[in-house]
């Protein structure tokens, strides 16, 4: 879509002239509505698969696809059908002819109307949300909710949403409202704080989650901080007031799946984790030896220019015995060659290539190279790119 190059333009109401020239299909839904700054993926992931395993006609609506468009909008866990979206985008065309200017909508803003739609025509009987950004004037914030959720908060997108935890904890808590239950993870205190203040505020029935998932049960996604995920899934399904039983939660729990999210491939040797801030790169670290011991990785690291590569870089290098600095597929890519210069200091060996692809067709020559594990990281972006090279497919630039 041409509209990607417009960037972002924070408000509601380019969204709510749009959904209302769609006849508002969004108040036709029930959704479950989920903001946060790490694992609010994850969350919605485990939601939709709970309820789909206990027989509900679900919605998903996360962002920003991997490989295929098609991935942001699924119904009952299959991504919209081409035909389908190709019959989306040109109502879109129909209804925002002649506008112009201020009055267009973004590209995030008509593709969560098109999810909407699709949600409305499908006969979804819940709809499982993502915020974009932020959470106050994301355009999934137009949606009735019958719950919501806060995922850990931590500094992202602070050009947008402020330069601390307490701003990003109000801009999170806009999805709030009066009377509507909502789920709170675990959180920093500056965070915790502000949070509770909306909350009070608005007179939001706040459920914080104090336990990860009962050890009885055993999520599909690798990682502790997937059982703190997987307790707010249950806690979300639970206050929105579904009934769902022991054995429901487990299979759906059991089966569900999150491309990028420490993916495992190649018989476990290639690791793919989208961890794109410090507290998601931390994360990373955690798991990592959750999973590997002190066993060290070849890591192909590549991040965005906004998103301060080099302390990334310098979070995840304990667990590297090696570093292949690559571009990501996005015009906001970091230079390679600045980024190596930027953690000379490190002590293991940090090589530059100029294409994904380069770097693990080096690493596909080099005698005995997957023996030791190989994890991607840096952007989900640049999963998305490993994902496409893998299946023959092309990669793109996108700028959300």
């Amino acid at each position: 879509m041409s509209t990607q190059s417009r960037g972002i333009f924070p408000g509601l109401q380019r969204m709510e002239r749009l959904l209302k020239a769609l006849g508002n299909p969004e108040q036709r839904l029930r959704c479950l509505h989920v903001a946060g700054t790490n694992g609010k993926g994850s969350v919605c992931a485990m939601s939709e698969s709970v309820l789909r395993a206990a027989g509900y006609r679900t919605g998903l609506y996360t962002s920003p696809h991997l490989v295929d468009f098609s991935e942001r909008i699924r119904v009952n866990g299959e991504n919209a059908t081409a035909t389908a979206l190709e019959e989306g985008i040109q109502r879109l065309r129909e209804v925002t002819q002649g506008w112009e200017g201020a009055e267009q909508p973004t590209f995030f803003e008509l593709v969560t109307a098109l999810a909407f739609a699709h949600f409305d025509r499908e006969g979804c009987e819940i709809v499982v949300l993502e915020t974009g950004l932020g959470g106050r004037l994301d355009a999934t914030n137009t949606a009735p909710k019958m719950a919501c959720a806060i995922t850990p908060i931590a500094l992202d997108h602070t050009e947008w949403l402020g330069g601390t935890l307490a701003e990003i904890a109000r801009e999170k808590a806009g999805i709030f409202r009066s009377g509507i239950p909502a789920v709170i993870a675990p959180q920093e205190e500056e965070a915790g704080k502000s949070l509770d203040d909306a909350a009070r505020d608005l007179s939001t029935p706040c459920h914080w989650v104090t336990e990860a998932l009962d050890a009885g049960l055993v999520p599909g996604l690798t990682g502790s901080h997937q059982r703190w995920n997987a307790a707010v899934a249950l806690d979300l399904i639970r206050v929105a007031g579904f009934q769902i039983t022991p054995e429901e939660s487990a299979r759906g729990l059991a089966g569900v799946t999150w491309p990028g999210r420490f993916q495992r491939l190649l018989g476990g040797k290639l690791i793919l984790d989208g961890a794109h801030n410090p507290h998601a790169a931390r994360q990373l670290v955690a798991v990592w030896r959750e999973e590997f011991g002190s066993e060290r990785c070849r890591l192909i690291f590549g991040a965005l220019m906004d998103k301060d590569p080099s302390s990334l870089l310098r979070i995840l290098a304990p667990v590297a015995n090696e570093v292949l600095v690559v571009p990501v597929a996005s015009a906001r890519s970091a230079d390679p060659k600045l980024l190596a210069q930027s953690v000379t200091d490190l002590p293991l060996p940090v090589h530059v290539y100029p294409s994904l692809a380069a770097a693990m067709e080096h690493l596909e020559k080099r005698t005995h190279a997957l023996e030791a594990p190989v994890l991607l990281a840096g952007s989900l972006f640049l999963v998305g790119e490993a994902l496409a090279l893998m299946s023959g497919r092309g990669v793109t630039l996108r700028s959300q």
